[in-house]
Order: structure tokens, then sequence, then C-alpha cells
């Protein structure tokens, strides 16, 4: 068969099983379900993608996904944009198909999209037996014998434009470094990494390590902020470029759960388990460890492009590229400051606030002669009088602590964690069909020289929150504050170095974010919102509406254009 009848006929189908800018997935359920009637012509079509894959491997898109429509009149596949990445325009061919109610998208959840990424992630292990069997507690290999499975994520012809396009800093978002005979180094020049200062240095034998990939990767944008609905906190990613037959880093461990997906080339790692509980589920990364500090390894494995690594917080590696060829991994990283630990931060220091309101007990003096028996000098005294004191000492403090248990504000506690999330998230990223169904490309826009699309939200209008862990409503300085990460930058608090941004509610209005919160994914009418009248119906629609937090289920059309 000529390769430009199957580029023809793969273009067709990856343009349906990347709707909505979905990562790809081999599995014809995924074509089920993604509103598309299957006819029997479809059927054999996609086994014949399949076996197209392989041969047409190299297609040539960038970061942005084809967007094609249906045009039912005459049954073809037409193509509605031609993104600036994609290097060949593609010939699209004509195959019959059926009218199908539209759909506005794939994902009207977002904790549905995290799964779907997560489970395209680790495939081949089913996401139940990966949190039951390794998560926080094993690592684990996938071997899965294709080379093109992370293909679209990034590559290093990707980062070569991405160093030409944008003013890429070292140290920010590039460090050079090298591991040679147990010598951790850092060589980043200052200033910018232009593209060929960069490539100089690692033709000399040093690694690449990118900081921040999800600031300018498309791909490892859409992969970050999908699962930090999966996870519940902050996804980030780190790449690493590795020159064949060398290393860039010491042995070490993470505080961070590390998910390794190779993307080119291969790379031998060294996995060991924690030496001791205080290296478990580790929240503080270790310093440079050396050989000698190390045993045989618990993993020893080679990582081909294709293929996943996992490994909890606290578990020690080290990886070499091999001598015959480079290696590109990114390491997409989660759970960091996310523990019992860093949420007992935020709780208990409000209790013994509380506590110490509540109850006399923690305001009355501590006994007068207390540093006499209590302190390092006196831990190990064998005088019976001051073993007593430090005795009834003990005891006090673990009444207070009983008590202090008991004030604990786990909710005051939970929305702080969530008001971090909202600080530390990436903003959305939005199909085309939701862009149009919210404040980033519906409404007012300028053409034929004047304005045109000025809409009005109705009584009848429908919406609901835009992302499951969009915004959160929090009682904060005694008044009622709504958080959102609408507004944030795709670089760590670049915009809001302190804190989100946040919208004041007013009381009479509370109740109405409340529902939306609570009816997450329903859409409702805006006639619906608890609160007493259209007028604040109205008002805290548009006041979502501005700031990107709730999408509508159709997009507003104007009645206003003269």
């Amino acid at each position: 068969m000529d390769d430009n009848v199957k580029e023809n006929a793969l273009s067709v189908l990856e343009s349906w099983i990347l709707s909505n800018n979905s990562v790809i997935l081999d599995n014809f359920h995924e074509i089920q379900t993604s509103g598309i009637e299957i006819t029997e012509e479809w059927k054999k079509l996609y086994e014949f993608w399949l076996s197209l894959k392989q041969d047409l491997s190299n297609s040539c898109i960038d970061d942005e996904i084809e967007i094609v429509k249906i045009n039912h009149d005459n049954g073809s596949l037409n193509e509605k944009i031609i993104p600036s990445g994609l290097k060949r325009k593609r010939k699209l061919l004509r195959f019959p198909t059926r009218k199908k109610k539209p759909t506005h998208t794939k994902y009207e959840d977002s904790r549905e999209k995290a799964s779907h990424i997560f489970s395209w992630m680790i495939s081949n292990v089913d996401v139940k037996q990966f949190m039951d069997e390794y998560w926080e507690k094993d690592f684990l290999h996938v071997k899965r014998n294709n080379s093109q499975y992370y293909k679209k994520v990034l590559s290093t012809v990707e980062i070569d434009r991405i160093l030409r396009k944008n003013y890429i800093m070292f140290t920010k978002n590039i460090d050079i470094t090298t591991y040679i005979n147990g010598v951790r180094k850092t060589h980043n020049p200052e200033g910018r990494a232009y593209a060929s200062t960069v490539w100089d240095l690692y033709s000399t034998g040093a690694s690449v390590r990118f900081l921040n990939p999800q600031t300018y990767s498309n791909p490892v944008w859409k992969i970050c902020e999908g699962l930090q609905d999966a996870f519940g906190c902050f996804v980030g990613a780190n790449v690493y470029l590795t020159p064949p037959g060398t290393q860039g880093f010491a042995p070490h461990y993470d505080d961070i759960e590390a998910f390794v997906l190779q993307l080119e080339g291969k790379k031998r790692w060294r996995v060991y388990r924690p030496r001791s509980q205080a290296e478990e589920c580790a929240l503080v990364s270790s310093p440079n460890l050396s050989e000698e500090d190390l045993e045989e390894p618990d993993l020893d494995v080679v990582l081909e492009a294709g293929d996943l690594l996992y490994f909890p917080r606290g578990f020690i590696h080290q990886a070499n590229a091999l001598p015959d060829v480079h290696s590109l991994h990114i390491t997409v990283s989660s759970f960091q400051n996310n523990s019992w630990a860093n949420f007992l931060e935020q709780a208990v220091p409000a209790a013994l606030k509380i506590a110490t309101s509540e109850n006399p007990e923690f305001r009355r003096g501590l006994p007068l002669d207390y540093l006499s028996y209590m302190g390092l000098v006196h831990s190990d005294n064998n005088d019976i009088q001051k073993m007593d004191l430090r005795k009834l000492f003990r005891e006090k403090a673990r009444f207070l602590m009983d008590f202090l248990a008991d004030m604990l504000p786990l909710d005051s506690a939970a929305d702080q964690m969530g008001k971090k999330l909202i600080h530390d998230a990436l903003p959305p990223i939005l199909s085309h069909d939701e862009r149009v169904r919210t404040i980033y490309n519906g409404g007012e826009h300028w053409e034929d020289n004047d304005v045109v699309n000025r809409v009005e939200i109705t009584p009848d209008t429908k919406i609901r929150f835009l992302k499951a862990n969009i915004a959160r409503l929090i009682m904060e300085e005694d008044e009622i504050r709504l958080y959102f990460s609408t507004e944030n930058s795709r670089e760590y608090h670049e915009l809001f170095p302190e804190e989100p941004p946040y919208l004041v509610i007013e009381s009479h209005l509370a109740p109405g974010v409340e529902q939306l919160i609570l009816s997450y994914p329903r859409f409702m009418s805006v006639s619906k919102l608890a609160l007493e009248d259209l007028t604040s119906k109205i008002e805290l629609t548009a006041m979502l509406w501005e700031k990107g937090i709730v999408i509508t289920k159709k997009p507003l059309i104007s009645g206003f254009d003269g």
C-alpha cells in the first residue's frame, strides 16, 4: 500500500481518537465512548489503523492536535484548523458517516479525564492493583516493547524548538550536570540558554535537566494539569537528556512520587528500597549519596523507549545512559508536601488556638520548678523524686494533647490544603469546544470593525464549575473567599507568589457557590441557584463567568447584535 494512502487513513483516525486533545489510547472502547457512532466501515478502519501505526510512527504533529469537523451533507471529513506545529499538510480521505447528535466534550467531569490519563500512563497495570500493591510501597517497572507509546509527549527535536523559540534561562529552566568518579557537579552558565550553547555542553558529555517542561510543552502541560484531579495536588515534571555512556546525577532519594516515562533511547536504572523507617515516604530529598552508602540494588533494569518506572518517596535511585545511545526521559512528580504531616501542620496550630481560648488548663502556668527536672540533662536522671515529677509532667501534657485532638479543625485544614492546590495548580487546558463555552473564547469579540456577540446570562443559561478543583470556598479573615486557579500561569507561582487570587463572596451569594460545588459535574439553570432573587443569581453567575470559573452547557449566543 502506498505510504501516502496509509498516512491519510492514519490522519483521519487520529483526528477522531485525539478528539478534545485527549491522549491517544490503543483501545476500541475509547472510540465507542467518544461520541462517534460506529459503522462497519469504521470498525474495519480502526483495525486498519492499528496496522498502520507502526508504519507511520514518525507522523509530523508537534504540540497542537488536528481539529476536524464532519460535513454531513457530503459525508466528508474536512480540515478545520491547520495548527502552526503541523509540518506538512495531510490530505483527508472521505468516508461515509452517519448523522449524530453533537457532543460538547469527551469528558464533562475532569476527574474522569484525570483517571483516563493516569490509566494511560501506567497502562498494562490496573489502577486499583497499582494503588493497592505499589503506591507509596514499592517500585514498579512496566515493560511495553512499544517504543512509540510515549512518542507524542516530548522529543529532543521539540526541546531544540523550545530552546530556540522561548527565553529559557540556565538555573531557572535548565541545569547542566555531570557525575564523574563519584563527584556531582553543576555547570550552568549565566543568562539565557541558547540552543547552540546547550548542545555544545551536551556534546562534551554533560546531562541536560529541563526543570519545568509543562510551561513550554503542551502535551506535558496536558498530562500534568489533567493528573492534578487524580492526585488532588500539584503535578510537575522534569526532563532529563543524558549523552551515551554518561550519568548526570549522584545516587539520592526524592520527596516526590516519581513516574519515569522513557521517551527516547535507553537508560539503566538501579533502585534501592529505603534503608530505614526514617527514609520511608521521605518529606525532604536526600543529599547526594556515594556508592559506599549503598548495598546491592533491589532493582537493576534498562528502560527502553515506551517503558515506565515508578518508585515512591525515599527510594534511592541512580541512572546512566548506555554506551551506544542517548537517553531522554521525563519524570512526572506528585505528592510533594501532601502528607498527613503537612495536613497536621495546618490543623494543630489552629487546634491549639481554639483549645487555648476554650480550656483554662491550657492557660495555667507551668510548674515553678519544672526546669529542675525536665530537659536533656535530666532525661536519664535516676532520682526517684525527679522521676515522679517527670511522670506527672508527661501525664499533664498527654491530657492536654488528648483535648487538643478533639479540637482539630479538620475541615479548615482541608480547606488550607485545597487553597495550596489552587495556588500551585497549572491553569486549565481546554478543548476548542470548552473554550467557546467559557469567557476564554465565548461572549463578545471583534469582527468587521465592530464588537459582536454581545451576550447576556439569562435565567435559562445552564452552568457548572469548569473543573472539579478549579476553585475552593473558604472562610478566612472574617470573610468568605473563593480562591481560583484559572488565572494561574504555566510557570509555578509566576503571577501570584504569595497566594492565589480570590473573589470575596457576599454571604447572601455563598449558598449558590456551595450548590455549584456540590452539584459538579451536573449543569443547572441559573434560575435553579439556591438564592433569594433572580438578580442575585445573575450577579453570582456573571461574577464566576468573568473569572473563567464556570462553563455553560451551550455557547452563549447574542440577541443584541444590531
